[in-house]
């Protein structure tokens, strides 16, 4: 029997591993001309969601797909949840995020519209540091700790995510007392 894929075919392959989601450069390189891409979106086969990020309405939304459409908008293959997203992901604690958080490279600079609901961090992050979670790049409980941390969080949801984390985390266990020292020298009293 002889197959005939069309170019929606072979985007919704990809999609269906990105929660519904492709990018221009994946498109190109499963060889979807740039021209079809926007014929496709013309005849509402795709959704223009961002710069370089389209979605394919065949694939159901989830309740991860806001995230996988965040890590994409950015542009940085790089890009990790992080910092509150990461807490909250993780259930550590009672951190209700209102942003969603991703981080890239330090060298990265973000130019581009419709980020609005994402707080963008830049950090270099090590291979060690990172987890992956529901097919998507997210950094360790320990450094999602750290960051929140360093960015402010109060403490006592910082408080929270050191105890129940090092209660289920034997990375978290090991480096409880660093954390506890790092939230207790930060400035702030909250």
């Amino acid at each position: 029997m002889n197959e005939t894929h069309t170019y929606l075919d072979y985007l919704r392959e990809i999609a269906i591993d990105q929660y519904g989601f492709v990018t221009t450069e994946q498109a190109l390189e499963a060889g979807v001309p740039h021209s079809q891409l926007s014929k496709m979106v013309s005849r509402q086969r795709l959704e223009r969601v961002a710069h370089g990020v389209y979605r394919v309405p065949l694939v159901p939304y989830s309740e991860y797909t806001r995230f996988m459409q965040a890590l994409l908008w950015t542009g940085a293959p790089e890009a990790v949840l992080s910092h509150d997203t990461a807490l909250d992901i993780y259930g550590v604690s009672d951190i209700n995020p209102t942003l969603i958080h991703v981080t890239v490279a330090k060298s990265r600079r973000i130019r581009r519209s419709g980020g609005q609901g994402y707080a963008v961090h830049y950090q270099d992050l090590k291979p060690d540091q990172l987890f992956w979670w529901e097919g998507m790049r997210i950094v360790t409980l320990s450094v999602a700790i750290e960051q929140c941390i360093n960015s402010g969080v109060p403490r006592y949801l910082i408080r929270q995510a050191i105890e129940r984390g090092s209660k289920s985390n034997r990375a978290v266990a090991q480096e409880k007392e660093r954390l506890f020292n790092l939230m207790e020298a930060r400035d702030d009293p909250s």
